[in-house]
């Protein structure tokens, strides 16, 4: 079994979304029918990135630091095309 950290973007705000999940096809239909709070207001929403983790710890672990400013500068970098449109 697989624990799968995301990246959402807002096709409204453009802002990103990290989080993290057992099942991210269902959680994913969760976002996308406005059922999460956080994003529900911020929908339609985009599914840019994703890793998959082992255990729920290392995925906790990983959203975690995707969320911080070193985490951001990954992000950035890793998707320097997807988000510029180069």
């Amino acid at each position: 079994m697989f624990f799968y950290v995301y990246v959402l973007r807002s096709s409204k705000d453009f802002k990103l979304y990290t989080g993290y999940t057992e099942n991210l096809k269902l959680r994913f239909e969760a976002h996308d029918k406005g059922y999460v709070p956080s994003t529900n207001k911020r929908r339609p929403l985009k599914l840019i990135y994703y890793e998959a983790c082992l255990s729920r710890k290392d995925a906790m672990h990983r959203e975690k630091y995707l969320k911080t400013y070193l985490g951001k500068m990954f992000l950035k970098n890793r998707l320097k095309s997807y988000l510029t449109g180069c």
